[in-house]
């Protein structure tokens, strides 16, 4: 989710000086939510409460552990590592900023305080902060977690085989009848709405959408980490997708009706493109989830029984027999009943 744009930025003010503290509190409490720590070991303790700092003012001159020992925890610290912090210090040396930076600091602001530069430098670290976690937003939606942690961390992601994921592919029946019938902004409107709640979904359910083609979505679990409960949870999206569909015919004046299908095993995943790049999942897994879905039932997941014998007797099951796949021959496929 992005972050609202209206939400008040906490800033965590680190000094040994409570005049210090009352000066920049005073100074800043109208435009941001303050917290105060008069002590390193304080301001380490209160930068991991929620709602966490956005950005930390922080001296260096400290009893006990000081500024850069601060500065060096936070960044070691995986959940606090982001949070920019801008030194406040009486020191002007350039070897002192030169340590500063090299330990993760964004800024210095030297004292006396000048009121207009400490706003002003808070203001566009924060702005920034503010870009860099909507930048990371957009990332979400477009890539899996592990994927966006190796262009951050690495500049790059490897391709890599996932042994055994699940994967779901789930189109509109009557689909192209439909868009004839309709204005393009009524279209977009809609699979706008609809392809909004299901990746909220999988969000939910702990999947990760892959991409859309037209009124077709493929969606996946079990990327990353190894996760033996991927087929339980993709499974369960298909549920939820069909039952959103179902109430959402019941309030709106378009009726849609839906295949899913689902196939478990192994896949290839990694970035294709350069410049307009798109992470992608591919190998003969996905043909046959896909294939699934084209012979299934609307408003019913179907699943073949490399699924089935991953869901651990958590639902049960209607056979279809032994189905011919386009190009895969013959395999059985089930069709899964919602939990009562």
């Amino acid at each position: 989710m992005l972050q609202e744009p209206d939400k008040q930025a906490i800033v965590l003010i680190v000094d040994d000086s409570v005049e210090n503290l009352q000066v920049l509190s005073t100074l800043l409490k109208d435009l941001y939510k303050i917290k105060v720590a008069k002590s390193g070991e304080k301001a380490l303790e209160i930068a991991l409460q929620n709602p966490m700092p956005d950005l930390v003012l922080l001296d260096i001159m400290m009893p006990g552990m000081d500024g850069f020992e601060v500065c060096t925890a936070l960044k070691a610290d995986p959940l606090t590592q982001k949070i920019p912090v801008i030194f406040i210090t009486a020191l002007n040396e350039v070897t002192d900023e030169t340590k500063g930076f090299r330990k993760g600091g964004a800024d210095f602001i030297t004292k006396p305080f000048n009121p207009d530069i400490v706003k002003a430098r808070i203001k566009t670290h924060l702005e920034l902060q503010s870009e860099r976690k909507k930048s990371e937003a957009l990332l979400r939606v477009l890539l899996p977690e592990n994927v966006i942690s190796d262009l951050i961390n690495k500049g790059k992601h490897v391709p890599v085989i996932h042994k055994d994921v699940s994967i779901l592919f789930c189109d509109f029946v009557g689909f192209t009848s439909a868009t004839m019938s309709m204005s393009p902004e009524l279209l977009i409107e809609e699979l706008s709405a609809i392809f909004g709640e299901f990746d909220e979904v999988c969000d939910r359910c702990g999947a990760t959408r892959i991409k859309t083609i037209g009124d077709a979505y493929m969606a996946v679990a079990g990327l990353g980490e190894y996760d033996e409960a991927h087929a339980l949870k993709l499974t369960q999206v298909g549920l939820d997708f069909i039952q959103f569909i179902h109430t959402r015919n019941q309030l709106n004046g378009q009726q849609w009706q839906c295949r899913i299908g689902i196939h478990s095993g192994s896949v290839i995943g990694g970035i294709v493109g350069k410049t307009r790049f798109l992470y992608d999942i591919m190998g003969d897994s996905v043909n046959i989830a896909a294939r699934v879905e084209s012979k299934g039932t609307p408003m019913r997941v179907t699943i073949t029984d490399a699924t089935k014998n991953r869901l651990n007797n958590q639902y049960t099951f209607e056979a279809l027999g032994d189905v011919l796949l386009k190009g895969k021959g013959e395999m059985p496929l089930f069709l899964v009943n919602p939990k009562a």
